[in-house]
């Protein structure tokens, strides 16, 4: 019996696939097709849990045949996202967008990228306080005390590694291992040796033009193939979204939501009222934040789904080339630098309200602002820091608690409300990349605005 409901699931499934495929077809747009991807998904998901339970044999059965389609989506834009950051970045020197200004250019990135960091540290202060959070409430069992063992080593890991070390660590000492994704801090090495190969081909334009003009040829030859692949696996978006957001609300364990459903909030608060200073900070630049927020919300809704700001950065890249009007050469420097350092969701806003949270377990008043403000600093340096040690929102937080020497037990007691959470602050990262793009392209007067305020369907089509 259970053989058959599981045929069942797996069958209407593929029936939901073939419809968003027949409204591909009838050229139903690209962002109306990953919203109701989204939607189906949600709701989806919320009936096999009603109907099986989210423990359930069938369910997880299921949900291992869902993952084919989802997180092989997720694996696709993972291949291509080394090729894609290595070839576009090198095409931007051979199309002399970055021979002279790339030292601006990244400044400008990192500037901006640690700096909202800072004000989403301050956001996360003021909705923890806000909402009254506090640590002590929070209640320990089995899944939490294992969590607990795992953060403990992990913060042994963090302890050993000094800063000095961890920017050691972004260099690229085997590049064709970075390749391979194989270190936390792959991409930036692969952004530094394509920077290196950008720089030897201007070296080389001035001394042998003719060995330059062939290698801008092959470069050329190559990122039309890549963008081309990029696009194919794009393609697949609104069915990765119904597959990952179907098994996110099976899934879910709704009582925990339920139990620390004031951190939820206050967290999700958080994340909203930054994203809202991103839009302020476009605004003041110029630029119509109702544009971004259309253009920019299929990247925002993959994010959000799979909670991979590494996954979105094929579409996150695109996206900011041909809707957003950022030139190639920033918009991968901007996508590239923001998967490990700056991120506003999981290095700002989270550290931040944890540290709030157990200040007072550790006789200090959250409320001082000696506390606040060296807060704030440690975690706007520590954005940075998270890079030599692989990022995410467990690095961040274990990165800050233990630099202020504050108890580190919370990272591992909000485990059952940790994935619902990480997925506003994996959409909150990927758009802060976004921003400073955006921002930076601004700045250097390289944006594109024309490409920005056109009215059109975003470029990833039937």
């Amino acid at each position: 019996m259970s053989t058959l409901l599981i045929i069942v699931n797996i069958f209407i499934l593929l029936l939901f696939i073939l419809g968003l495929y027949a409204l591909q077809k009838k050229h139903v747009s690209f962002s109306k097709r990953v919203f109701l991807g989204l939607g189906i998904g949600i709701v989806f998901g919320l009936v096999l849990q009603f109907i099986y339970g989210a423990k359930s044999d069938v369910l997880k059965t299921s949900i291992d045949w869902y993952n084919i389609v989802g997180n092989g989506y997720v694996k696709l834009l993972q291949m291509i996202v080394m090729p894609l950051v290595f070839i576009s970045i090198v095409s931007a020197f051979t199309k002399l967008k970055l021979s002279n200004n790339i030292g601006k250019i990244s400044s400008l990135i990192l500037s901006i990228l640690v700096g909202t960091t800072a004000i989403a540290a301050a956001i996360g202060i003021a909705s923890t306080l806000a909402f009254g959070l506090d640590g002590a409430q929070l209640q320990q069992g089995d899944a939490e005390k294992a969590r607990i063992e795992q953060v403990e080593q992990k913060l042994g890991d963090v302890q050993n590694t000094s800063l000095p070390q961890k920017v050691v660590s972004l260099l690229p000492a085997n590049p064709f291992q970075d390749f391979t994704g194989e270190r936390p801090t792959s991409t930036i090495a692969v952004v530094i040796f394509a920077a290196f190969i950008g720089a030897a081909f201007l070296g080389i334009k001035r001394k042998n033009p003719e060995h330059a003009e062939l290698f801008s040829k092959i470069v050329d030859t190559l990122h039309a193939i890549v963008m081309r692949v990029v696009t194919l696996i794009l393609r697949l978006t609104p069915y990765g979204v119904l597959a990952i957001m179907t098994k996110v609300t099976a899934t879910s364990d709704y009582n925990a939501i339920w139990q620390l459903g004031k951190f939820v909030v206050a967290s999700y608060v958080a994340l909203i009222v930054m994203f809202i200073v991103h839009l302020l900070l476009l605004t003041f630049a110029g630029l119509n934040p109702v544009t971004y927020v259309k253009k920019a919300f299929p990247v925002l809704t993959f994010a959000f789904t799979s909670r991979t700001s590494a996954g979105a950065l094929p579409l996150n890249v695109k996206t900011q080339t041909q809707d957003l009007g950022v030139p190639e050469g920033i918009a991968n420097f901007a996508g590239s630098f923001g998967l490990s350092i700056g991120q506003n969701g999981c290095a700002g806003t989270y550290p931040a309200m944890l540290a709030v949270m157990v200040a007072p377990l550790a006789g200090i008043d959250p409320l001082t602002p000696s506390f606040i403000l060296m807060l704030v600093a440690v975690v706007a340096l520590s954005s940075f820091g998270v890079a030599g040690v692989g990022g995410g929102a467990t690095f961040a937080a274990l990165l800050v608690l233990s630099s202020m020497n504050l108890p580190i037990a919370i990272v591992g007691l909000l485990i059952s409300v940790e994935p619902l959470i990480d997925m506003g602050r994996t959409a909150l990262n990927v758009s802060g990349s976004m921003t400073a793009g955006l921002l930076t392209s601004r700045a250097t007067k390289d944006l594109d605005t024309t490409i920005y305020n056109e009215v059109k369907e975003t470029s990833i089509t039937a």
